[in-house]
This record gives C-alpha cells, structure tokens and sequence, in this order.
C-alpha cells in the first residue's frame, strides 16, 4: 500500500512532531506525474520541460553577437576538425606511393644522423617514392633536403606549436595542421612504409602510433624501419624482455619492425626492393 503525503508534507499515520521516514525524491510534495505537453525538436534532439530553449536554432544563427566565445567552442572545433582532414585528403590524394621518415627536430646538421637521413630522402626519390616528414628541422629537413636535391616529391605535414619553428625550406608540398590526430591520420593513410630515425616523445609517439595500428590490423601491414641500433637497442631490450615476459605482447610482435644501421638496408626494407622509375 502506497503511502498518502498531505499537502503539509506530513503522513496521516505519524503524530505531529515525531520522526518522520524520509521521503523518495519522486514522492515529494509539489511534483507532477503528469507527461510535458510540449515538445521541440533541435536537429535530431528533443527537448521538454524547463530544457526548451528560449530562443530556436535560426533565431541563434541570426541573433547579432557581442562575443566571440562560441568560436571555442566544441562545435565550432568540430567544423575546424573537419575541415583539416578535407584539405588533407584534398592536398594528399594525388601524391602516389610514399615512405614516412619520422625523427628528431633537435639533430644538427653536422650530426651523422643527419647525413643519414638527408641519404636516405635521396635514395627514395631516386625510386619514385614521395618522401613525408613532420617538415620542421633536424631528421625533418634532412629527409625533405635528399628528397628535393632530386627533384622527387618532398612532404611536409607540419604541426601548429608555440615554439615551432616553421616548414623548412626543402619542402615542396606542405601543410600544417593544428591537431596532431589529424597530422598522423595523414602520415598512416599516404604512407606505405616508414623509417623512424632517433627522436623524442614526438617520434615514439608517431612510430608506436603506426605499430599499434600494424599489430591490430587496423591498417593494412607496411615496413617499419627503426634506424640506428644504439639508440633503439634499449627500448626493444625491454620490449623483448620485460614486456614480453609479462605476456603483454605476443612473441611475434617484435617482427613487426627492422632496426638497422644501413640508410640502403632501410630504404630496400621499407620499398619492398621496389623502384618506380
């Protein structure tokens, strides 16, 4: 038997100033059963009750605004979002078979890793392949410098940063992009191998990124390269020990990807021993 509330919130069975079970939100005084009669409709959204706007969706759009706030906002950042991944795909879609080289903007041009990478743009131009790069300096302008001393296709997928220091200048298609989700969509789709020189965050980021994709079949499988067995031979210590010992990657998984120090070595790898010229 449901309980009966009168209208001064007490129950006909308790006396006046005694204790008093607490009462259920839905039971409280003052509320209605009753269904909203209103309905409106906001794109594919319904709206009742105390949520209906007071003013609809075209008196908004046309509404004259003293603040710019709503150009921070998550649908406003949706439309940029997506108007990123059209220029991309618009830029990109022509541009053929292409090798990803992923490193360190911090390498100086007297490094040997330099050179390296500068060797290696050099040898994949010279095989038809479109060389792509973050486009900034170091392994960047090294890759994008081989690639243009031949007059092959140089890349530059470039990433807005406070402290970035622009496109370098041996890059002769490029873009940049304010959000590193849709950068690395670009680099995985046009890309069909990569060679990852020593980097930082960035270059663990992006070559762990393209691994993780490879492993779980979400891209179809392409040559990974890591270059320079000194500075990769601690990470895979580790990978191959205590990650794999703890069973968080499967035996195979290490296959996945060469670690070399050969620039031909690499280029061969991540070509498929292919030359498109």
């Amino acid at each position: 038997m449901i309980d009966k509330i009168l209208t001064d919130g007490t129950r006909p069975d308790v006396t006046p100033g005694s204790h008093q079970p607490s009462v259920a939100p839905f039971d409280t005084p003052h509320t209605s059963d009753e269904p909203f009669d209103v309905t409106y409709h906001k794109g594919p959204v319904i709206l009742r009750g105390d949520l209906i706007p007071e003013r609809s969706t075209t008196e908004e759009l046309l509404n004259s605004e003293d603040s710019t706030e709503w150009l921070h906002m998550d649908p406003w950042r949706v439309l940029r979002i997506q108007s990123e991944f059209v220029d991309g795909f618009g830029a990109l879609a022509d541009l053929g078979p292409a090798i990803s080289c992923f490193g360190s903007a911090r390498i100086k041009r007297d490094d040997p890793m330099y050179a390296a990478a500068r060797r290696a743009g050099r040898l994949l131009a010279q095989r038809g392949f479109a060389v792509i790069t973050g486009g900034g300096p170091g392994i960047m302008e090294a890759a994008n410098r081989g690639a243009a001393s031949t007059r092959g296709k140089s890349v530059g997928l470039g990433i807005e940063l406070p402290h970035e220091e622009g496109m370098n200048r041996w890059v002769n298609l490029g873009m940049t992009f304010r959000y590193f989700f849709v950068r690395k969509t670009m680099f995985v789709k046009y890309s069909s191998g990569a060679i990852v020189f020593p980097g930082g965050f960035g270059t663990l980021d992006e070559g762990f990124e393209l691994l993780t994709l490879i492993q779980t079949h979400k891209v179809k499988s392409m040559p990974v390269v890591m270059f320079g067995s000194e500075y990769w031979r601690g990470l895979f210590d580790w990978i191959e020990g205590p990650v794999m010992n703890a069973g968080m990657i499967s035996p195979l998984d290490p296959e996945l990807v060469k670690v070399t120090d050969d620039v031909d070595e690499a280029v061969e790898i991540v070509t498929c021993g292919r030359s498109l010229v």
